[in-house]
Formats: C-alpha cells, sequence, structure tokens
C-alpha cells in the first residue's frame, strides 16, 4: 500500500527515495536552512513533500550537475528554495555564482596567461597552462569513451 503524496515521510523513507544515507540528509539539514523536516517526539524527523523535492533537486545539483555545497547555497540565497525545487532534471539556472562545469567560461588558458606575473609565483602560469591542457586531454577522451557505443 502507498502513502498519499502529500504524506509526511520518515528519514529512512526520503533517503531510500534518494539513494542516500540518512546520515546525509542529517547533514543537509544543517548546510541548507531551507530544508525544515517536522520533528516530533525523540527527535524524529517527518518530511513534507516541499522538504522531500527540495532535496530531490539539491541531490541532483550536487551529484549530477557539479555543484558544490557552497554553490547549492548561493543557488538557493540568490533564486530561492521554490525557483530551485521548481527546476526540471538537467536544467541549472544562469547564474555567476554557480559552480558547476568551467566549459561556459572564457577559456581558461587564456584566463591563465593573463595573470599579472608579479601576483604569482615564478612560472606558475606555465605549470596551470600545461595542468589545463592535461584536463582538456583527459575530457576529450572521456567525452570519447561516453559517446562510443559498447
Amino acid at each position: 500500500m502507498e502513502k498519499d503524496a502529500d504524506a509526511f515521510r520518515t528519514i529512512s523513507e526520503v533517503a531510500a527515495a534518494l539513494g542516500i544515507p540518512p546520515h546525509v540528509l542529517r547533514f543537509w539539514e544543517t548546510k541548507f536552512p531551507q530544508v525544515k523536516p517536522l520533528k516530533r517526539g525523540g527527535g524524529r524527523r517527518y518530511y513534507r513533500r516541499a522538504d522531500t523535492e527540495l532535496l530531490s533537486v539539491i541531490r541532483r545539483l550536487l551529484y549530477e550537475d557539479g555543484y558544490t555545497i557552497r554553490g547549492v547555497q548561493r543557488l538557493l540565497k540568490t533564486q530561492g528554495p521554490a525557483a530551485v525545487a521548481a527546476l526540471p532534471p538537467g536544467q541549472v539556472p544562469e547564474s555567476e555564482d554557480s559552480d558547476s562545469d568551467a566549459s561556459d567560461q572564457p577559456d581558461l588558458v587564456e584566463r591563465v596567461q593573463s595573470v599579472e606575473m608579479n601576483e604569482a609565483p615564478k612560472g606558475f602560469s606555465q605549470v596551470l597552462t600545461h595542468l589545463i591542457s592535461e584536463i582538456a586531454s583527459c575530457r576529450r577522451l572521456l567525452d570519447a569513451a561516453l559517446s562510443s557505443d559498447p
């Protein structure tokens, strides 16, 4: 027998639905004050539908879209929990504060090369340029491997 969509969920039910351990949900409660489960006697948590939807989006932003906790915190602060919870899968709002993929940003090599030498240790620019080149090469290999049929 399935619960009503608007019924409260226990931490175990929400954790199972999201595929994460319950201690992660308790940790997220400390990082995202927008998630406010109802607490009953003995400290048992009961999550509302809005909480579970927001937690699902937080999970996606962290685990699939590459955001950091700080990035999701900024997004929730600037966009609001209702707007963030309403985001369809795969859609992330344009924001200067996002910590998502850097591929939409100006070429990192150009940014590194434009660093004033008095701001960085000697050889810093060359090392960063080399590392960025290596990362780009790894990314191309990974993209090729993921796009090829097994």
